[in-house]
């Protein structure tokens, strides 16, 4: 089993690298004399093949953060993407290397399957599309030949990854204390202590204490790195009230979106299609006795409902089984009816009245609309002239005065993100921004402009404490309430050692069962419950965090049944996972030695000239 999950996993693998590739192959041609990074024995690795990569990895670290994320950024980030990506590469082509020194292959058909199988390239019927290949292919500037090599490659390297990979197998005492480890409960008592509970109210801090607090935490006073940027932005939103509206021209956006605003009666519906009439006649037939429900007829088919929704639909896009279903005057099962795809049963499951919006109920959404569009297109018309007064050397401040943009100043910070610094685009200009750039128009993504100007960075700086006294004040009361509430959890704690039940000591008890490594118990800190795991049945702990103190007493410690219901799938699932593991760390040892073996040669100015192509 152990073989078999390997070897598809590394066939997903590649699959979905390759999916990912061919939505990029060939976005970044560097073209000229320079065709390899560098080499693993007698295998390039491509320059395109590292730019895209570098592009992906970039991808993913600005999916991640949920901002656009560049090169440079990366870099002031202290993130070595670069040596990831060509570390990754080396060793697939290490790989590469050793399959084709080995004589591994594969054949004409097995590409032809694998080319069939990318969904990108299939039909809406879900077959291979011949046009839709070559187009793609020649949208991202590549060849079939050498895209299908580059298929052949990655998929001989995926066999030579499953002969090495594959086979492992976990042994039984690794799985045995694995399910040990995880399935191990604890029962605990515990109280949460707040303000509430101490005896007497933290007092104003002195003036005396507040210096020293803050004089002992300049970390919480100091901002960080500042830059004063001055930019010139232009928003739709800026402009729109100047927009002149054309009555005629409204009226004509109804008519184009008239299926918006005038619906007529649909239906909520389900279609389930059979492979003959007996099948649909034995189903509907059940259902109509109460022997199954349809969800389970859907459910038998190996379906699920959102497989078989059809959406709301008008009269007119069920066909032959349109006058039955809108007959229908509450949910149920109609059929089976004749389909394009055979008999099919509809479930109707709910109905929407027609609906008509006028165009003078509509009209001043259409004109707000209207407006909106023209002044981003607007703007867009302006870029040009922009781009020519900035080229001309228009300083930010004339650019003001001649055209309609905006004059602004702005404390970048990362934790700034109000005005302009709301608009990512912005933020990503903001922190690469050097002082010696010249500004340029950079487009919003909501349709505006802006162009930047970095003024000054200034250094992360101690604020004087008159400017945070209010801050500090809140600062100090706030660890002042802590250490008095750690200090009584303290006490607390030491009562219960001693003997005291926690019953008797006035205290808001939670009581929790059989908790898991994995679990969490809300109104705890993050580390809570791993927490539990470092203490002894019967001993007794104090945390703290931002809320306050917590009194917990660890109950009971449970092992692990080795004979409950869940633990042979449990550790079935436990073995497999430490098999993956086993085999990729063999498959990392192994591509380590292939490549000292042939010897890897790195072209340093190649991989300078692809990073000058990245902002």
């Amino acid at each position: 089993m152990a073989k078999g999950g390997i070897s598809k996993g590394f066939m997903w693998i590649i699959m979905g690298l390759l999916f990912v590739g061919l939505m990029g192959f060939g976005a970044t041609n560097f073209g000229g004399s320079v065709r390899s990074v560098g080499t693993v024995g007698d295998t390039e690795i491509d320059v395109d093949l590292y730019a895209q990569a570098l592009q992906q990895e970039l991808r993913s670290v600005s999916q991640q953060i949920g901002q656009p994320m560049t090169l440079s950024q990366s870099q002031g980030f202290g993130l070595d993407i670069p040596g990831n990506v060509l570390g990754r590469l080396v060793a697939e082509t290490a790989l590469d290397d050793e399959a084709a020194r080995l004589g591994l292959s594969v054949g004409d058909a097995e590409v032809a399957r694998q080319v069939r199988r990318i969904p990108a390239l299939q039909g809406l019927d879900g077959n291979f599309d011949r046009e839709a290949y070559a187009s793609t292919l020649q949208r991202n500037g590549t060849t079939q030949a050498e895209f299908e090599a580059r298929l052949r490659s990655d998929r001989a390297r995926s066999l030579l990854q499953g002969a090495v990979g594959g086979g492992v197998v976990t042994p039984d005492l690794l799985a045995h204390t694995l399910y040990a480890f995880e399935r191990e409960t604890r029962d605990i008592t515990w109280a949460r202590l707040g303000a509430d509970d101490l005896s007497e109210e933290i007092a104003a801090p002195t003036d005396a204490e507040v210096q020293s607090f803050y004089e002992e935490n300049p970390d919480i006073f100091t901002l960080p790195e500042t830059r004063a940027i001055s930019y010139v932005w232009l928003t739709p939103d800026m402009i729109v009230d100047d927009i002149a509206t054309d009555e005629d021209a409204l009226r004509a956006l109804y008519e184009d979106r008239i299926a918006e605003f005038v619906q007529t009666e649909r239906r909520l519906v389900e279609r389930l299609v059979f492979g003959d009439a007996a099948g649909a006649e034995a189903a509907i037939a059940r259902i109509n006795s109460g022997e199954a429900t349809f969800e389970a007829i859907v459910d038998e088919r190996g379906l699920l409902l959102r497989d078989i929704d059809l959406g709301d639909v008008a009269f007119g896009q069920l066909g032959a089984a349109a006058e039955a279903v809108f007959d229908m005057t509450e949910p149920g099962v109609t059929g089976p009816h004749e389909t394009d795809l055979g008999p099919a049963l509809f479930r109707m499951n709910g109905i929407l009245a027609a609906t008509e919006v006028s165009f003078e109920d509509a009209k001043a959404d259409l004109q707000a609309e209207f407006a909106a569009d023209r002044a981003r297109r607007d703007i867009i018309d302006m870029i040009v002239e922009i781009d020519d007064l900035l080229a001309g050397g228009a300083t930010l401040e004339e650019i003001a005065d001649e055209t309609e943009m905006q004059l602004g100043q702005i404390d970048f910070r990362a934790d700034v993100s109000d005005g302009i610094a709301a608009y990512p685009s912005f933020r990503q200009a903001a922190a690469a921004a050097q002082e010696s750039d010249f500004p340029e128009i950079v487009e919003i993504d909501e349709g505006g402009v802006f162009a930047i100007r970095l003024d000054e960075i200034r250094p992360p700086a101690l604020q004087p404490l008159d400017d945070v006294r209010e801050e500090a004040v809140e600062a100090w009361t706030a660890d002042a309430t802590t250490k008095a509430l750690s200090a009584r959890a303290e006490s607390i704690a030491k009562e219960i050692r001693s003997g005291r039940e926690m019953a008797g000591l006035d205290l808001a008890l939670n009581t929790d069962r059989s908790v898991l490594r994995s679990g969490f118990l809300e109104g705890t800190p993050p580390d809570f419950v791993s927490s539990l795991f470092d203490m002894e049945e019967g001993d007794v702990a104090v945390m703290t965090d931002e809320l306050g103190a917590l009194v917990v007493r660890l109950d009971t410690v449970t092992g692990a049944d080795q004979n409950a219901p869940e633990a042979i799938q449990l550790k079935d699932a436990f073995s497999a996972q430490a098999a993956q593991g086993i085999a990729g760390d063999l498959l990392n040892a192994y591509a380590r030695a292939v490549q000292e073996t042939a010897g890897a040669q790195i072209n340093q100015a190649a991989i300078n000239a692809v990073h000058v192509q990245f902002p």
